[in-house]
């Protein structure tokens, strides 16, 4: 019986370790679903604030991006002469100022949109209100150059008749220097808040009015090409009064905007340390694609060449407002996640939107292989022209897909605060890379056109590659450490003036 018993008891021990093991194989697989059902959520979650951003954002940026091609659009009726010195003046504003004010007015990705994350809501507009003094003394310098726009394109080169017709219409374009640099803050102000459906709301309504206004200020008034510079001045300063009074008075921004405060007059010397790399990041990028349109006067047959480059610098920055929209959106989540503690949050919202970017690009680049051979038709009825562009679409296709990944990439970085390294990679890759390689294809091995943008695409590998590296080797946790100090260190400087 002895032995029986213990065959028994045995028995028993083996049945109650089996059901242990079973138990805890249970628990293990219970607490994996669970993990994958936390997981799952949180990815449809950045799915969804990611969109809800994305969206609006794009549409913003094409709605205001519209607004000067109306404005050229509406001259060009008028003759060869306005539409020539038009096209130049919006050119040069845009190289010499618009895209230096965009850049600095992003350091308020990295600054206002960690304030939010870490709940200190009132620096917000402190921060706000330090970006447009900077931008307007910055913005009275650039007047200086717009108004001596003839003597700059004369003095480069460029036809005196042009000149002095582009010289009149930024002349008069330099009230909406001043309301451009306040409408970048105040749209970046509410971006960071993830406010953005009030700035899709004051961007139709000014897009839908402008043509209204150039309508009457071009034809109506016998303006001329001068009253298309002035329609857009009016414009940009309806935009800017419409989110100024949502601010004032929308319950939204009560935490945010707490009226003017004199702590914005401190710490500029902080905001500039950001501000100037953003801007160059910007710069540097855009004044390399306008050069390879100047570079494209220089080679045999030169309005061939001009004219077809210029309509690639046309299609890809239409199609660069979808990426850019992309790129708002990532550097809001990344800042506001930064900012309120959450690295690994930040960390999805860069994985996420870095494979958005991979299917927008590859979509939008077989759309132009696709239509290669009509794309041309848009912009002329030369047989020359059209066959040259369906020949330069692929090689567009290429750098559409890479400039995706970049625009992302660059989000990422203003919203980690990153400007200083996004600088110097932007210097690298465009002038110790892209435009020497741009050089020695289209002057040296004789590619023409063609070189000059397979130099653009060189450019734009180093630049992603960079940029990549980076961002696969950050520690997040460290980084959210950094915008902790960071946010609570100017907390502290503005406790101390005050």
């Amino acid at each position: 019986m002895d032995r029986e018993d213990q065959k028994a008891s045995l028995l028993s021990q083996l049945i109650h370790i089996t059901v242990e093991d079973r138990l805890k194989v249970d628990n293990i697989q219970r607490n994996k679903d669970k993990q994958q059902a936390i997981e799952r959520a949180e990815l449809y979650e950045e799915v969804r604030k990611q969109l809800w951003l994305a969206g609006p954002l794009i549409s913003v940026s094409m709605l205001n991006y519209s607004q000067q091609i109306i404005s050229v659009m509406f001259v060009g009726h008028l003759g060869q002469l306005p539409l020539s010195g038009a096209s130049m003046a919006t050119s040069f504003a845009s190289v010499t100022g618009f895209s230096l004010l965009v850049g600095m007015a992003s350091a308020l990705d990295t600054l206002c949109g960690q304030s939010y994350g870490a709940k200190q809501h009132h620096m917000l507009g402190i921060h706000m209100q330090r970006a447009m003094l900077v931008l307007m003394i910055v913005s009275i310098n650039l007047a200086f150059i717009w108004a001596n726009t003839r003597s700059i394109l004369v003095a480069l080169g460029q036809d005196p008749e042009i000149s002095a017709e582009a010289g009149q219409y930024a002349q008069l374009m330099i009230p909406s220097l001043f309301a451009y640099g306040i409408l970048q803050c105040l749209n970046r102000f509410l971006q960071t808040q993830n406010i953005v459906f009030p700035m899709v709301f004051s961007s139709g309504v000014t897009t839908l009015l402008h043509i209204l206004i150039c309508w009457t200020m071009v034809f109506k008034s016998g303006l001329g090409n001068k009253g298309a510079a002035i329609a857009n001045a009016i414009s940009y300063w309806i935009n800017v009064l419409i989110l100024i009074l949502y601010v004032k008075f929308s319950p939204s921004c009560s935490k945010t905007w707490t009226g003017f405060s004199k702590e914005a007059l401190h710490g500029i010397p902080s905001f500039l340390k950001l501000a100037i790399p953003s801007a160059l990041m910007v710069c540097l990028e855009m004044w390399s694609f306008e050069m390879m349109v100047l570079l494209s006067g220089l080679l045999p047959n030169p309005k061939l060449e001009t004219s077809v480059l210029s309509i690639c610098l046309n299609t890809s920055t239409s199609v660069w407002m979808i990426p850019f929209g992309l790129s708002g959106a990532v550097s809001t989540r990344v800042s506001n996640e930064l900012g309120a503690g959450h690295p690994r949050a930040a960390r999805l919202a860069v994985y996420f939107v870095f494979i958005m970017a991979i299917i927008e690009g590859t979509f939008v680049g077989a759309v132009m292989i696709i239509i290669r051979n009509i794309w041309g038709y848009a912009y002329s009825n030369e047989a020359e022209v059209v066959q040259y562009v369906a020949i330069m679409l692929p090689i567009l296709a290429t750098s559409i897909f890479l400039d995706a990944l970049q625009c992302v990439l660059s989000g990422t970085a203003r919203g980690c605060g990153w400007q200083k390294k996004g600088a110097f990679i932007n210097l690298g890759s465009y002038y110790l890379v892209g435009i020497p390689s741009a050089i020695l294809f289209a002057f040296v091995l004789h590619i023409g056109g063609k070189g000059l943008w397979l130099g653009i695409i060189c450019a734009l590998v180093v630049q992603v590659s960079c940029l990549l590296i980076i961002t696969i080797r950050t520690d997040w946790e460290q980084e959210a450490k950094k915008v902790k100090d960071r946010v609570y260190d100017s907390m502290r400087a503005e406790v101390i003036v005050s």
